[in-house]
């Protein structure tokens, strides 16, 4: 067998993906897809100047690109978009990674779910928050047993995109990122968590606070941040927050609380591990370290060695390697990051009352979520489309919009 012969669809938040791929012995990228032309120069000056690949067919229709020769293809478009192109992608004999999100609609969810098992394809899901060495170091000592038993988790992803608004919404009011709700981007929050522990939500309850003239006048209305309270399969609660908040850098947290012992990701690269001695309540020792990455290769990515993590495990995934696909996330772990922001904004708009995570690995459970496309995007929610700007309902003026379209053009 030859090289993969890999597709990235987004030549924008693909760059990361492409120069993975333009470093790698494993696979080939043959095409690249993006319906703004200008997205492709910065990937052909990465390919032929730094790597000398002048082989890569350019494509700004995606159903002239699904012909292209290709064995993969990488998920880089809009994120309230991944669902479809991945099942029609998978139904075309090609395996999938998605970046963040897998779907936006319960019923999505679902048929992403089916069109892997029915197909047999790889679909990885591209969290790379999941793959820094700290995050990575928790994952084995929960699954070790070191800490005992969930009791209490946290994860934040507190990220102010408010000075980055224009030129990634091009002030478009009807931007994917304009229409989110503010429970919708909820896998770097959540995502890891689950990671670590291998366990599954199963009630979802969120909050949201108004938006602030910071963000308002780039054109963002949604709820400025969201706080999530999760239960989980075993019983124990998750505190998830993500978006729009002031903060020290790091902006994320992420921390388990066992029955025996707890760990942090510190944000600096180390961890504190407090560990209890053996039917000693209260007694143990915290110890701070800084471990080293599973993947060395990772150690020069970004994200913490994420963004190599997430292309190579794909890769590793489709050749049949053990260990990629130990540590690649799945179809199913995908959809649990994801649905609870679908589900938790259903929360919020019924009064912040818990909300039921369905387990749709189990067949029975997927019916009532068949036909579900509650969410904030017109063109996909149909007539079950609520509002993503309850606390601006009457939306704002143009004069914002074209601000924010003059600051994008002008870099």
């Amino acid at each position: 067998m030859g090289k993969l012969k890999i597709g990235v669809f987004g030549a924008c938040r693909g760059m990361t993906m492409i120069s993975q791929l333009l470093q790698t012995g494993e696979a080939e990228l043959v095409a690249i897809c993006d319906k703004y032309e200008p997205h492709f120069s910065h990937s052909r000056k990465e390919a032929e100047e730094k790597y000398g690949v002048c082989n890569i067919t350019y494509y700004t229709d995606f159903d002239e690109f699904i012909c292209h020769d290709m064995d993969a293809v990488i998920l880089a478009n809009y994120a309230n978009e991944h669902a479809p192109y991945a099942i029609r992608l998978l139904e075309s004999g090609r395996h999938v990674m998605s970046e963040c999100l897998a779907c936006a609609t319960m019923k999505e969810a679902v048929e992403l779910i089916e069109a892997v098992e029915r197909t047999g394809k790889v679909y990885t899901f591209a969290e790379n928050y999941c793959y820094t060495p700290v995050r990575l170091e928790m994952r084995r000592r929960y699954r070790n047993g070191d800490i005992g038993e969930l009791m209490y988790a946290e994860g934040e992803y507190t990220h102010d995109c408010s000075s980055i608004w224009p030129s990634i919404t091009c002030g478009d009011r009807n931007h994917w990122r304009n229409l989110m709700p503010s429970t919708y981007y909820c896998s770097h929050a959540i995502g890891p968590i689950l990671y670590m522990t291998g366990l599954r939500p199963v009630s979802v309850t969120s909050f949201e606070a108004p938006p602030r003239p910071f963000l308002t006048n780039v054109g963002y209305t949604a709820g400025a941040y969201a706080l999530t309270i999760l239960t989980m399969e075993n019983g124990a609660i998750f505190k998830s927050l993500q978006f729009n908040l002031k903060h020290n850098h790091p902006g994320n947290n992420y921390q388990l609380n066992g029955d025996i012992g707890a760990l942090k990701d510190m944000g600096n690269g180390e961890i504190n591990a407090y560990i209890e001695a053996s039917g000693e309540n209260c007694n143990g020792e915290s110890n701070i370290y800084r471990p080293s990455h599973i993947f060395p290769e990772a150690e020069e990515s970004g994200h913490g060695g994420g963004d190599y993590c997430t292309t190579h495990l794909f890769i590793g995934s489709i050749l049949g390697d053990e260990t990629a696909k130990k540590y690649a996330v799945g179809v199913y772990d995908a959809v649990d990051m994801c649905i609870p922001g679908i589900l938790g904004y259903k929360s919020i708009v019924n009064g912040n009352i818990p909300v039921e995570i369905p387990n749709l690995r189990d067949p029975k459970e997927r019916d009532k979520y068949r036909n579900d496309t509650f969410c904030t995007f017109p063109d996909i929610a149909g007539d079950q489309y609520v509002s993503h700007n309850r606390f601006v309902p009457g939306g704002l003026p143009d004069e914002v919009y074209e601000e924010a379209r003059r600051k994008w053009l002008n870099g």
